[in-house]
């Protein structure tokens, strides 16, 4: 329940931020990315109608350098014990942005033996709640003075407009970790009422040695849901970065070390699933995994984490959410909103739109209208200011999404706008648009995690209904 009280909250804390600018003055943005007009919010780029197109130029060079790609364990940056590197990649334009420390069991072990010495012996989890709300809190403070820089590395790592990373994620972050700060001293044990000569009490404790595993599609955010709560309730930490974006992570836990946290009690391991991240899952000293991925490799993370100590697991998997038109809606600000629900980040969300259910009353006139806020949407270098759509993730994604596109023609849906990649350069996708979507169609069924819209048309039988809530 407190997860999910969490996350309601960092969803409300999006929609105040995409509806009106802070107060406060932002920090600087590079002119590169200033309006003309000196705004800075990212809800002008969202509801003005722009045209679709690429970048021409040459892509810009964000001004942040990277800094650590190896692997943090016990406090300091080090080497993987195989000596092995992988290259971490520029969506924009495919090619390599640094080379990162490629860690693997050995290494995860390297990492657990220190969290476990750091939970059992050091001062972390003896520390008072004040202490450790101090430190989470220097660490936000940290992260509001570099917003700009932990901006640039996310959006020049994983490709969302720096609008979106610089004016709403890295602020999210603070505010997140401000919250959990918040929390070290307002978890409270209870005394339950008992018949009889009994005394009973509930203690919450931390739990020990957690293992998280992160996604590529919001690091930072990710990053702040995982460590931000783990640590204000004393825990120590393995944490395993996606291998697509090993390196705002990085930089932000130099930050949290510099705000006073102890060795060994976050512990970094980038590196791939089948490796690091099945031996964070089957560790036999790890007390708890905490995972958000695929549905299908959640599934890989339980069975891993049972077969060892049979440790609990926490798992946030795919999504495939309905919007629901009724025929009595503002059309133009529904199809906003549609449009919002399904092509932010990409369509990178597991709780995307990625589902539209249209009145049929009223679905001509959605279709059209959605298809001309397609056409008018930018996409472009993030990099660059008014551009509301950056590049996939990476190939693989890019292929995939490309090929759920081709089975939406091949299955008979209406390609009615989109359908190809967009540019010769980098994983840029059009935004596409499906009309006459059927339920047993694959796009109707499976996670896309692209800009795909797939519009369906529905009456108020109660066939369809139950569609609607499928």
């Amino acid at each position: 329940m407190a997860a999910a009280a969490t996350r309601r909250a960092a969803s409300s804390l999006a929609s105040r931020c995409l509806l009106a600018r802070p107060a406060a003055s932002p920090a600087a943005v590079p002119s590169a990315l200033r309006r003309a007009d000196g705004a800075r919010g990212l809800l002008p780029g969202l509801l003005q109608r722009f045209g679709t197109a690429a970048a021409a130029e040459e892509p810009i060079s964000p001004s942040v350098q990277v800094g650590e790609t190896q692997l943090l364990i016990n406090g300091k940056f080090v080497d993987a014990a195989s000596g092995k590197t992988f290259p971490t990649v520029d969506p924009r334009t495919g090619e390599v942005i640094a080379r990162v420390a490629e860690g693997d069991a050995e290494d995860v072990d390297r990492a657990v033996v220190a969290a476990r010495k750091a939970f059992d012996e050091g001062p972390w989890p003896r520390m008072t709640a004040y202490e450790r709300s101090r430190i989470l809190l220097r660490f936000a403070d940290l992260i509001e003075k570099h917003n700009d820089d932990i901006a640039a590395l996310e959006t020049w790592d994983n490709g969302k407009p720096y609008e979106q990373a610089a004016h709403i994620e890295v602020p999210m972050l603070v505010r997140l970790m401000r919250y959990y700060a918040g929390w070290t001293d307002k978890i409270h044990g209870l005394i339950v009422p008992a018949d009889g000569p009994h005394h009973v009490q509930v203690l919450h404790e931390p739990i020990g040695v957690v293992g998280q595993i992160i996604p590529w599609n919001f690091p930072l955010l990710m990053y702040g849901w995982k460590v931000g709560p783990a640590l204000a309730c004393g825990n120590t930490i393995v944490l395993k970065t996606a291998e697509q974006t090993p390196l705002s992570a990085l930089y932000v836990s130099k930050l949290l070390h510099e705000a006073g946290l102890p060795e060994g009690v976050l512990n970094i391991v980038s590196g791939f699933g089948p490796t690091a991240g099945a031996a964070l899952a089957s560790h036999m000293d790890v007390d708890k995994i905490a995972f958000t991925g695929s549905t299908d490799t959640g599934k890989v993370i339980l069975e891993l984490s049972a077969r060892s100590n049979l440790k609990p697991v926490t798992l946030e998997l795919g999504g495939k959410s309905p919007f629901i038109v009724m025929d009595d809606a503002d059309i133009d600000q529904a199809v906003e909103l549609a449009h919002f629900a399904l092509f932010f980040n990409q369509g990178q969300c597991c709780c995307a739109g990625s589902r539209t259910f249209v009145h049929e009353r009223v679905y001509d006139e959605f279709v059209e209208k959605s298809k001309a806020r397609a056409l008018k949407r930018v996409v472009g270098d993030p990099f660059r200011k008014g551009v509301e759509q950056g590049p996939q993730i990476d190939d693989e994604q890019f292929k995939k999404i490309l090929r759920y596109i081709k089975s939406g023609v091949d299955s008979g849906a209406t390609l009615v706008t989109g359908g190809d990649k967009l540019g010769d350069k980098g994983y840029y996708i059009q935004p596409t648009i499906f009309s006459d979507v059927q339920d047993g169609m694959k796009i109707a069924q499976e996670e896309i995690f692209g800009p795909v819209q797939s519009i369906f048309k529905f009456n108020e039988t109660p066939e369809n209904v139950k569609t609607r809530d499928n």
